[in-house]
């Protein structure tokens, strides 16, 4: 059987980068990958990771979800523009009181991750739908099935993203192309850590002592336990997303981080959005120092629980 042609945006770092080796490295050779960024000039990382998988299994190419002409420039090249699974991953991040956040800003972070996606599904899906073949994987987030207090626009644009895919399943299905929605918790990558680095020096005099209080104190301390607690790595998204693109039936939506699975469930249980609002409130403002506490406890029981699996590969077993 051919290889699958693996189209993924934003390859540069992280996400991407991880899993555009990740297919490309695969043994049984299933996938032809095509790694697409922005800026081709930091590829370096890449190409670096992806070692004599270059040129064989996997391409590099320009493409900026921003630029409809880049994305067809990138289409083009591909012979019969042909595109088995197309991997929407590239996005950025924002963080913050909303009053500190510019409205240029905030449209910058919806043009590419809510309308980077549609420019993509707009370029792939005809030729998708003619073939009667295709699948079409979006690397959301957690925050698109349930908002996250200071991070307002990012979760707005994977709240369209979600909306987005969830309207349109059904009219693709009837054409034999899958959409699946991966929905990572936090990811430690450099996106990330250059995110609340810069958080954490920003300029917070647009909003109220109080506001700006919560954000620094409660807020960016509270994030640095979670990510250092249920972070997960870009090789593990990688993994999950691997096994969505090889399902028989691949799925629709896939958390990757089963830390949230009760969180997205709170927000189902109660229509009226009382019970987890009340849930959250109550751990930022209420009960912070117990939500710190039994992240701290999930820390040392995963580091425990590494140190163990090593110990078991050190002594030759499987």
């Amino acid at each position: 059987m051919a290889p699958k042609t693996v189209l993924i945006t934003g390859c540069s770092s992280g996400i991407g980068l991880a899993l555009a080796v990740r297919l490309a490295r695969d043994k049984q050779r299933r996938f032809q990958v095509i790694a697409t960024m922005r800026n081709v000039g930091r590829s370096a990382a890449l190409a670096a990771a992806a070692g004599p998988a270059l040129g064989r299994t996997l391409e590099i190419k320009q493409l900026d979800v921003c630029d409809e002409g880049s994305i067809r420039a990138c289409l083009d090249s591909i012979p019969g523009r042909h595109v088995d699974v197309l991997v929407s991953n590239a996005g950025v991040g924002m963080v913050g009181p909303l009053e500190s956040q510019s409205l240029a800003a905030m449209q910058s972070l919806m043009d590419t991750n809510f309308f980077g996606l549609v420019r993509l599904v707009k370029e792939v899906l005809p030729d998708m739908k003619r073939r009667r073949g295709g699948h079409i994987v979006v690397i959301s987030s957690i925050m698109g099935l349930q908002g996250i207090v200071f991070n307002d626009i990012y979760s707005a644009s994977k709240f369209a993203v979600e909306g987005f895919c969830e309207s349109l399943v059904v009219q693709a299905l009837r054409f034999n192309v899958a959409i699946s929605l991966v929905e990572p918790g936090p990811v430690v990558t450099e996106f990330e850590t250059k995110l609340y680095e810069e958080a954490e020096r920003a300029d917070y005099s647009r909003t109220d002592p109080e506001t700006a209080k919560i954000f620094t104190d409660l807020y960016l301390r509270n994030s640095r336990d979670v990510f250092a607690s249920l972070g997960q790595t870009p090789e593990d998204i990688a993994e999950h997303t691997l096994r969505v693109i090889e399902a028989a039936r691949p799925p629709f939506r896939h958390q990757t981080n089963v830390a949230y699975t009760p969180m997205a469930a709170l927000k189902h249980a109660d229509p009226s959005g009382a019970l987890v609002t009340d849930a959250f409130y109550k751990l930022v403002f209420k009960y912070d120092a117990v939500l710190r506490f039994g992240l701290r406890a999930i820390r040392l029981l995963r580091w425990k629980s590494r140190k163990v699996k090593e110990g078991v590969r050190l002594l030759g077993f499987k």
